[in-house]
């Protein structure tokens, strides 16, 4: 057997692993899936009449729903792929890892499993909340099938770039409540970007914050495809930032997983 072939054995019987797991635990994916989702009715149906005036100018509720749907699923991303930080922390701190590195397997067969059952369940996560999205409101009048796939493919690529970050973040954390901890900027970014309000509806100091960081120029790209705003710089951007993530996430759990068990 080639070892392509051996590659694509194993990392598909990590995946089935992996999915037999989150199906056997719903609890963690409900939850993280709820976050997104309560705080888009929170800020449809809360905050929206309020917040909507900024954003239409005439107190729209519809057009703010519009605003902030692409800023959702992005947090959706963010909050589903914590799953995959305790999954694989879960992993290390049980000796399953350990175990794995002294089996005759394909070394990257694990951590490709973790990837591409964390970047499934998040896509998966995202057409969930996009669905409550159209339910409440969301409506794309203007994109053509070419950009409701190109939306879809930088969803698919932002995913697997957060959900590499993840897979590093849960390798070296001591337990599952550590990773979870420290994988919750992944939620918290898409607060301090363009996801609820204009960045020049911000305080000064605090604009090229909101502006330089890799959720906003993927959040901007995503309205323009959905909305047909103005993209401009924000495609690069997006595309700029999921790969540099993707490199350093997998940088960053292949030298973990590499690495001699003390």
């Amino acid at each position: 057997m080639s070892s392509f072939s051996l590659a694509v054995r194993d990392s598909s019987t990590m995946l089935r692993r992996n999915l037999l797991h989150a199906r056997r635990y719903p609890s963690l994916t409900l939850n993280l899936l709820l976050t997104p989702v309560m705080l888009l009715l929170l800020f449809v149906y809360i905050f929206g009449g309020a917040m909507s005036g900024g954003i239409s100018g005439g107190g729209d509720r519809s057009a703010y729903i519009a605003y902030i749907v692409p800023g959702i699923l992005l947090m959706t991303i963010g909050s589903t792929v914590i799953g995959a930080a305790v999954s694989v922390s879960t992993d290390m701190s049980e000796g399953i890892i350990a175990r794995f590195r002294s089996m005759a397997i394909h070394r990257g067969s694990v951590l490709i499993g973790h990837v591409i059952g964390g970047v499934l369940q998040s896509l998966a996560s995202v057409v969930l909340v996009g669905i409550v999205g159209v339910a409440i409101g969301f409506r794309s009048h203007d994109a053509t099938a070419l950009e409701w796939l190109a939306a879809f493919g930088l969803l698919a690529l932002f995913a697997l770039a957060l959900t590499w970050i993840a897979i590093g973040m849960g390798m070296v954390s001591p337990n599952a409540e550590a990773a979870s901890n420290s994988a919750m900027p992944l939620i918290l970014l898409p607060l301090i970007s363009s996801a609820f309000t204009p960045i020049d509806s911000m305080p000064g100091w605090f604009q090229p914050i909101a502006e330089y960081q890799p959720f906003t120029p993927v959040i901007e790209t995503l309205r323009g495809l959905l909305l047909g705003t103005e993209i401009g710089n924000n495609g690069w951007l997006a595309l700029g930032w999921s790969i540099a993530l993707i490199a350093l996430g997998y940088r960053w759990s292949t030298a973990s997983f590499n690495r001699d068990p003390k």
